[in-house]
């Protein structure tokens, strides 16, 4: 009986992929939407590395649109295979991806930098009103798996005959999507500049939510922003890193709202700034906060309140930190097992197999992306003459500049990077450092020609320079 069984699995493998076909872009369809618009149902849309400007749409078609990056995971395909969604045809129609009804957890979204996009005007299946949501993703009634992108400088504020704006990064409705793996950072929204869930059984697991901005609206949650359930459904959010978020008000963190039901296991949350600076808020919903690290604390077993103690690139948390093995002991949530040096974690993951919590902890843990989040060079460990911030080349610059600091005395260190108007637009370092001289990269190449201002915090001593981008 085995064996008869096995011969009809392999006959039904080998029949699907007899039928299933590669959609080349650009080399036999010169725009992605024209590689979906040929596809059928379990097709690949294989895109090679450009940037395309255009604002795409599954059609409820359960494909696979991915990047180079499928094959061997090399992270380098991820930021060099951009879908721009600045110059949509509509612009109220103006996601950068929209993956529609019909789309089921065969639909996968991987491998992009998705920029540029300022969402899309509808109307709530709910009842709530018109809202202008989704600038970076769109997904309605619908489950795909979203992975290993990144989703940068979204921005949903455009509130033109509409009751709101939000989810700059992503917005999920009505389904149980998965959202795997990604670098959701420097979006906004008045709400959700991060990650809008809406009626939705979403599983949120191992993103960096960083640097996410201008939320101030329906308490906010600048991180994540979650209303109701699907269902009986719950919406899990476990070992991501969210950091460095802002909102005018409310949180700036994660919030369940309106009968939400929030499972938060495994999570770093700190350094996310708003009002009362508060974490997680819970507003009329269910938010079970379980092996965090949260600042300010929050009450839930194994939750902690300690900094979490980041490297010097894109958050891994460096040898020692308060946050390795920490997460959630049962086997279920363990790390990768390192192969060479058995029951000691993979890299990125640190210490044991016991979960890590933050987005290089769990059974999912994988290097995100080679991208500059913080790029921190010590020059010295000698104790210099004084407190010193300068920009040490070049400048005026395009599209990155150096900028050298020293330090008398061990201190947390807070060095930001703010538009004239006061917003802050990148968080180069929030670390505890030793005394000594620093360099941080900083890349501008998102940000329009002009002056900004670098703020350098070190206890309690501040210093503030201008630098000038011109492209």
């Amino acid at each position: 009986m085995k064996t008869a069984i096995s011969t009809v699995l392999l006959l039904v493998i080998t029949l699907t992929s007899a039928y299933s076909t590669i959609r080349n872009v650009p080399g036999t369809y010169p725009t992605i939407q024209s590689g979906i618009n040929a596809s059928q149902n379990g097709d690949t849309v294989l895109v090679e590395p450009g940037t395309y400007y255009e604002n795409i749409n599954f059609r409820g078609k359960k494909i696979v649109v991915t990047s180079r990056f499928y094959a061997g995971n090399d992270m380098t395909y991820i930021s060099s295979t951009v879908i721009n969604g600045s110059t949509p045809v509509n612009s109220d129609s103006a996601s950068v991806v929209i993956i529609g009804s019909g789309c089921d957890s065969t639909t996968v979204l991987q491998g992009f930098k998705i920029t540029g996009g300022t969402g899309t005007k509808w109307t709530d299946e709910h009842g709530a009103g018109v809202f202008r949501e989704g600038g970076g993703i769109l997904t309605a009634l619908s489950s795909p798996v979203v992975r290993f992108n990144i989703i940068t400088n979204n921005s949903v504020m455009n509130t033109s005959g509409v009751t709101g704006t939000g989810g700059g990064g992503i917005r999920a409705g009505d389904g149980m999507p998965k959202i795997l793996n990604n670098m959701v950072m420097y979006n906004t929204g008045k709400y959700g500049a991060g990650i809008v869930l809406n009626y939705t059984g979403a599983t949120v697991k191992n993103n960096i939510i960083y640097g996410n901005s201008l939320s101030s609206t329906y308490n906010s949650g600048t991180a994540i922003w979650a209303d109701n359930v699907l269902g009986t459904s719950k919406n899990l959010i476990e070992n991501n890193t969210i950091v460095g978020n802002s909102s005018l008000n409310g949180t700036p963190g994660i919030l369940s709202a309106y009968s939400a039901n929030l499972i938060v296991r495994n999570n770093i949350v700190w350094g996310n700034t708003g009002p009362g600076n508060v974490q997680l808020l819970n507003s009329g919903s269910t938010l079970t906060a379980t092996y965090n690290d949260v600042q300010f604390g929050y009450t839930g077993a194994g939750n902690i309140n300690v900094y979490p103690q980041f490297s010097d690139s894109n958050f891994v948390l460096i040898n020692g930190s308060p946050c390795i093995d920490a997460g959630d002991s049962s086997a279920v949530y363990n790390d990768p097992s390192d192969p060479v040096n058995p029951g000691n974690a993979k890299f990125p993951s640190k210490g044991t197999i016991r979960n890590d919590m933050g987005s290089y902890g769990g059974p999912l843990s994988s290097v995100i992306v080679s991208t500059k989040v913080i790029g921190i060079k010590k020059l010295s460990s000698e104790i210099p003459d004084k407190f010193n911030l300068s920009q040490n080349y070049p400048n005026p610059f395009n599209p990155e500049t150096v900028i050298r600091f020293s330090i008398k005395e061990e201190n947390d260190v807070n060095l930001a990077v703010y538009d004239l108007t006061g917003r802050e637009i990148a968080l180069l370092l929030n670390n505890k450092l030793k005394p000594g001289t620093f360099e941080v990269t900083f890349d501008g190449r998102n940000l329009a020609s002009g002056a900004y201002i670098y703020i350098l915090k070190s206890g309690y001593v501040t210093e503030s320079k201008i630098m000038t981008l011109i492209k």
